[in-house]
């Protein structure tokens, strides 16, 4: 349908988009204003060009498909080297390039005059035609809870689909493969994901896929090889099968790979072996039977574009990436851990929990909590403590361990002589014991009332070698088949409405807090040393996640030890410390898991606990906007950090925090670019207005602030 003459595309479409064809001509920062920035895909001449003014994509339709370039448009650089297959698969054993084009002479650039030169691969998968559409939701978000307000789900965008047929002679004549590639409005990222579709009348195996290659400009210039000194390219790529870890590369080096480019040789590293060829292939399988009728789907990626080399704005770019494609990770709800899950108990932390304005009680670990109790009395008093809940405006939901145990040697993991799971013991998401275990779990939240589920220990990724696990044949296709059971199960919770705190990165599969990061015995620590820590865990956590995605702690009681040194109970005679650590994390937008069998004993308690959480619900909108990173905490002299949100009626927070015994004054230079705020702004504390500011040519202002001993203030930007 779109094999047209090579030499007419190289002499107009090419030339063409050198001059940048179909871009959208839209001025402004999308960093503040990101609405005007809307994708499009338009065909020059046997082009395409899929962009939103942010993010350029060119594909070559003839004599196959190709990427012929990748732009980040708003600095007109071109993050692309050269021409690459637009994927790669196995099947029945065979490798096949799927579209592509050979033969290019240098691979440091791309030509103009190179063009007609590209040659078409026979043995290649061979583009047909594209269509496009709307994006389309992977699985659905119900919302029940307080979220930022305007994301819509799917996102708003364009999906360009790109049809393939087998090469000749491949015996795969029923076989077609479809490229999706989704381009969102405001934000520099294109989605992409490969769907094998299997319409002839024998099964196929899918042994392995590569769904995206890039063959990207590199990052620096490293003539040695040694690991530490080689960058990769200024582009951010994770994916929705990421696991075993709690920060988004090392959740997805096993699917993500910088590798050298062996077609690549005039790059300055002596041994070739710059990491500037990106690939997005699973290490293992996915080994997966697609029966006659049947579609596979690989992963979907996400490719950001990066503008700049300054760390801040390129966490922040990360940061609205999440909002766009993971919205559910802005719910954000204030979480008490109960300590007991008796009914006395439960029902205090109910009852203190709406007192306060909390809004979740989660039955934690060591509670006493079991979600795989069956017993019909056991349920219908779960059924009891849910409406209980709910009859105060409170959600309820409770613990779960996965992985991090041994279940039996039928159902444990099967590892090489010598080989131990990631937690040191995990059943096989494959086996028998698991489907048990899920099914237990789909009926429990089917039936309780329970809005919450904490899932330790969720899958790290082991692999299985055993041969007797229903869910999965062998090596090859267990660490695939695992996958697909536990995401299939945050999907469904997602879908139903069900929140989901898992210490991993489960994101873009539906989990909407993940540990901010911080190590546990740090809680034994005495109680000043514990405020120090909660800060710089804040400070440090937040450069790629949103401050609504990490959770924090605070232990009400006695955690790893410590003794009385390091306790908050009893509360009312460390009601400082219990101020400061509430203070320490609503005021980043953080909400943290406070963890005890209440969270008030007095009066004077509770109308602490109160009052910090109507403080932090008055100026919620801005608190959980960005967080923008001024002065790390070092408990020597003031910390502070900048909270911004442009669409909000208060544009931003600067919060200070003083962990010294002395007041101090100090005058702190507060960068407001990222508030939306240009020319001048009012200043307001504790709802009184100071005065008004102009600001500088750097859209900055030099605020004199005073901060008491052990002390912390909020000044507010309008």
């Amino acid at each position: 349908m779109f094999r047209r003459s090579l030499t007419r595309w190289v002499h107009i479409s090419f030339l063409c988009f050198l001059s940048f064809p179909a871009c959208p001509q839209v001025s402004g920062d999308w960093l503040i204003d990101a609405t005007p920035f809307k994708a499009q895909v338009e065909e020059y001449n046997d082009s395409l060009v899929l962009t939103n003014g942010l993010v350029r994509r060119v594909f070559m339709l003839a004599p196959n498909a190709a990427t012929i370039a990748l732009d980040e448009v708003t600095q007109n650089t071109s993050m692309l080297r050269g021409v690459k297959p637009e994927a790669e698969v196995s099947i029945n054993g065979t490798n096949y390039a799927v579209g592509g084009l050979t033969g290019q002479p240098n691979y440091a650039f791309l030509l103009p005059e190179w063009v007609p030169q590209l040659k078409n691969d026979p043995q290649a998968w061979q583009f047909r035609e594209y269509t496009t559409s709307e994006p389309e939701a992977p699985f659905s978000w119900k919302r029940l809870r307080h979220h930022q307000e305007g994301l819509a789900w799917p996102p708003e965008g364009i999906r360009l689909t790109m049809a393939y047929d087998p090469p000749k002679g491949s015996g795969l004549r029923e076989v077609e493969v479809l490229i999706h590639y989704t381009c969102f409005d405001g934000i520099p990222v294109i989605e992409k994901q490969m769907e094998i579709i299997n319409r002839g009348d024998l099964a196929i195996t899918v042994d392995s896929f590569t769904s995206e290659i890039l063959a990207a400009v590199e990052y620096g210039s490293s003539v040695e090889s040694r690991a530490y000194n080689v960058a990769a390219s200024n582009i951010h790529v994770e994916t929705d099968y990421a696991f075993a870890s709690m920060e988004a590369a090392d959740a997805n080096h096993h699917v993500v790979h910088w590798l050298p480019d062996s077609e690549y040789h005039t790059q300055v590293n002596y041994q070739k072996q710059t990491p500037c060829l990106l690939k997005v292939s699973p290490e293992t399988g996915p080994d997966q039977v697609v029966s006659p009728g049947d579609t596979f789907l690989t992963c979907r990626t996400f490719v950001l574009l990066h503008d700049s080399d300054d760390r801040e704005r390129k966490g922040l770019a990360i940061r609205r990436m999440y909002r766009k494609i993971a919205p559910w990770t802005t719910e954000n709800p204030l979480m008490m851990h109960a300590r007991f899950a008796d009914w006395e108990r439960v029902k205090t932390a109910i009852d203190q929990a709406a007192e306060v304005g909390f809004e979740m009680v989660i039955l934690t670990f060591g509670s006493g909590f079991n979600i795989e109790d069956e017993d019909p009395v056991y349920l219908e008093k779960m059924q009891q403590y849910a409406a209980y809940a709910r009859s105060k405006g409170i959600e309820i939901g409770g613990y779960s361990l996965l992985a991090s145990r041994s279940i039996s040697p039928e159902n444990d993991v099967v590892l090489p002589e010598g080989g131990k799971p990631v937690f040191g013991h995990s059943p096989c998401l494959g086996s028998n014991w698991a489907k048990q275990y899920f099914d237990k779990l789909y009926r429990f939240y089917a039936a309780s009332g329970f809005s919450l589920l904490e899932h330790d220990g969720s899958y790290p990724g082991d692999v299985c070698h055993s041969t007797s696990h229903s869910g999965h044949r062998g090596y090859a296709d267990s660490r695939w088949n695992q996958y697909q059971v536990i995401s299939d199960f945050y999907k469904w919770c997602r879908a139903s409405g069900i929140y989901l705190n898992i210490p991993d990165y489960y994101y873009l599969t539906g989990g909407n807090k993940c540990g901010m990061g911080y190590r546990e015995t740090n809680w034994s620590l005495p109680r000043a040393q514990q405020v120090v820590h909660t800060r710089q865990n804040i400070y440090d956590g937040t450069w790629e996640k949103n401050v609504t995605m990490g959770w924090m702690f605070v232990p009400l009681t006695e955690y790893h030890g410590g003794g009385k040194a390091a306790t908050i109970e009893p509360l009312r005679e460390h009601l400082d410390h219990y101020e400061m650590m509430m203070a320490s994390n609503l005021a980043a937008g953080v909400q943290a898991c406070y963890r005890g069998p209440r969270l008030f004993d007095t009066e004077q308690t509770k109308e602490m606990v109160k009052g910090m959480v109507d403080w932090y619900k008055a100026h919620r909108d801005v608190l959980e906007g960005d967080l923008i990173h001024l002065r790390r905490a070092d408990g020597k002299d003031l910390d502070y950090w900048l909270m911004v949100n442009p669409e909000s009626e208060e544009k931003g927070a600067l919060v200070v925090f003083n962990p010294t015994e002395r007041e101090i004054t100090k005058t702190i230079h507060v960068p407001l670019y990222y508030t939306g705020l240009s020319r001048e702004t009012e200043v307001f504390y504790d709802h009184g207005k100071i005065t008004a500011y102009q600001l500088d040519r750097s859209y900055s202002i030099n605020l004199e602030v005073t901060v008491s001993g052990k002390g912390w203030k909020a000044y507010f930007f309008r």
